[in-house]
């Protein structure tokens, strides 16, 4: 007669153990972004809302005079000094700036004749500032058609000439501060070679990004 023997039941198999400590340190990590992006999103609303209130008003630039002196072009080579006033006005009256940094070009016929920078400045809110911009052009080699359409401008009296403006500033608005990038671009410029001679006041278009 054959035996049988009772069949062990199967042991049941423990699920394998987390290590200790990973869901804390999980849980801390999405903790410390919650609050860092509840953080960012505060301050963006702040920012926007304040703005919104502000109505910013777009800021105003013109060349309020112009002047060539100096003026020697021999064999395509120009050496000349230039003169401007530009007219700066911050319409707003909540809104303050500091201009950083100032970079100044003039060009004429797309070539660039001089390139200079202004100091750095604050204006107020509600205030028009008068910039002095001398820049000179020393030994400056000129291409193309460029020397004899110079000539042709000297001749007649004045020039046609372009001033290029890029300035990094800040935008106080209470007690932030906001960076942007100011773009002002100054065309068609009817610049005298004689200081007998007048200039055209001229706007100028502007970008702020």
């Amino acid at each position: 007669m054959q035996s049988h023997r009772p069949m062990t039941p199967p042991q049941p198999q423990q699920p394998p153990r987390a290590p200790v400590g990973r869901p804390q340190h999980s849980w801390l990590l999405r903790c410390i972004a919650l609050t860092a992006l509840a953080s960012i999103v505060f301050t963006v609303l702040v920012v926007i809302i304040i703005w919104v209130s502000v109505q910013p008003r777009k800021l105003k630039y013109s060349m309020e005079h112009g002047s060539i002196s100096a003026y020697n072009l021999t064999k395509d080579v120009l050496n000349a000094k230039f003169h401007f006033v530009l007219r700066a006005h911050n319409p707003n009256k909540r809104v303050s700036l500091y201009y950083n940094r100032i970079d100044v070009s003039v060009l004429y016929e797309d070539q660039i004749l001089s390139v200079s920078t202004v100091a750095p400045f604050y204006q107020p809110r509600r205030n028009v500032t008068h910039l002095d911009l001398d820049l000179a052009a020393k030994n400056e080699k000129l291409y193309g058609a460029v020397a004899r359409d110079l000539k042709v401008d000297q001749a007649s009296g004045d020039a046609d000439l372009k001033v290029k403006i890029r300035a990094k500033i800040r935008l106080k608005i209470g007690v932030f501060k906001i960076h942007r990038k100011l773009k002002v671009l100054c065309e068609s410029l009817r610049v005298p070679f004689s200081s007998s001679n007048g200039f055209q006041r001229v706007p100028c278009d502007t970008d702020v990004d």
